[in-house]
Order: C-alpha cells, then sequence, then structure tokens
C-alpha cells in the first residue's frame, strides 16, 4: 500500500457508494490483507477442519459487501466493520446447516465419535453466542455493536471508539458490562 492508501480507500469507498461498480474492485488489494486478518479471527473461534478457509471466508465477505442494499461506508474502518459482521453471519449460516444436519436434515443417521461431537458442540456455541448477542442488541444496540468490533472484528479500543463516536474510557466501561452480561446469558443457556 502505497502513502496515499487511506486517501485512495476512502475516494474508492465513495465512488462505490455513488454507484461505481469497478471501484470496489479497486479497493480490494488495499484491503485484502486486513479482511484476512479478520477473517482469521473469526475462524480462529471455529473447528480446526471447517470447511471455510481465511481466503474462502474474504471472498463470501466480499460477495455479501457487492449484494449489500445499502453502500454507504463511511471510511475504511466502517467498511472493514461491516465485512467483519457479514463474516460472523456466514460463519453462523454455516452453523446452523451444520447443526441440522446433526439433527437429522434428510441426512441418513451416523454414529458419531468424540471428535464429531466436541465439532457439533462448537457449531451450537457460537450459535449460542449469536443469541446471546442478540438478546444484548436488543437490551443496548452499542454494546452488541462494541463486541462485534472488538471480539469478532478484531479492532483495537480507539478504532471501536471511532466506529461508535464514544470515547476509548466509554468502550472499555462498555467492553466490561457486555462481556459480564454476555457471561450471565450464555451460563443460564
Amino acid at each position: 500500500m502505497h502513502a496515499d492508501a487511506p486517501t485512495e480507500v476512502t475516494q474508492l469507498l465513495i465512488a462505490y457508494s455513488h454507484g461505481d461498480r469497478e471501484a470496489l474492485d479497486r479497493l480490494l488489494p488495499y484491503l485484502y490483507d486486513p479482511l484476512r486478518q479478520i477473517a482469521h479471527r473469526h475462524l480462529r473461534q471455529e473447528r480446526p477442519d471447517h470447511t471455510l478457509n481465511t481466503t474462502a471466508l474474504v471472498h463470501e465477505a466480499y460477495l455479501g459487501l457487492v449484494e449489500q442494499p445499502q453502500r454507504t461506508w463511511q471510511n475504511r474502518l466502517h467498511f472493514l466493520a461491516l465485512a467483519s459482521r457479514i463474516m460472523r453471519h456466514v460463519l453462523i449460516d454455516y452453523a446452523r446447516m451444520h447443526t441440522a444436519e446433526k439433527r437429522g436434515g434428510g441426512v441418513p443417521n451416523t454414529i458419531l465419535d468424540g471428535k464429531e461431537i466436541a465439532l457439533n458442540q462448537q457449531a451450537e456455541d457460537l450459535l449460542a453466542l449469536d443469541e446471546a448477542l442478540t438478546l444484548l442488541a436488543a437490551h443496548d444496540q452499542r454494546l452488541a455493536q462494541g463486541v462485534e468490533y472488538r471480539f469478532f472484528g478484531g479492532m483495537t479500543i480507539e478504532e471501536t471508539a471511532e466506529l461508535l463516536n464514544v470515547t476509548p474510557m466509554t468502550v472499555n466501561r462498555d467492553w466490561k458490562k457486555a462481556k459480564a452480561w454476555l457471561y450471565r446469558i450464555l451460563r443460564a443457556q
């Protein structure tokens, strides 16, 4: 990335927001490495033999970004936050499909060994976390967004503060509240 990359990224995001469909293709080389880092963070939480690898998850997110009806991104961080959210939803859809298959979903029953049971548990844990985040968002949207940006997106406290338009101190306070709230919900499940 050259010295004017942040300016170029912002200009390309604005161009895409104004209907220049090719701007996203020109933008991808600037953001491919950060997107791979985010995808890698998401996949670290997944089972080791997940059918999606980092590159595939980036490509799924790219397709999801292209299909977004509202394409107005404020800046690089806003774009990466949306990409992270799309990656999380892709993985949740895969987990739902995996647990549906486990419960019968038209697939013949097989005897499960210990490894398959552990993999099924990981999919169920991801679904439980998604459900808890949905409940948290209903309770306090900003807390849920902070978790998405920090935990799934791997963003710093400062980047999260910028995205949420709050101070870093507020992000720290929200992060503690959100973790406690999610812990309580997940423990109850």
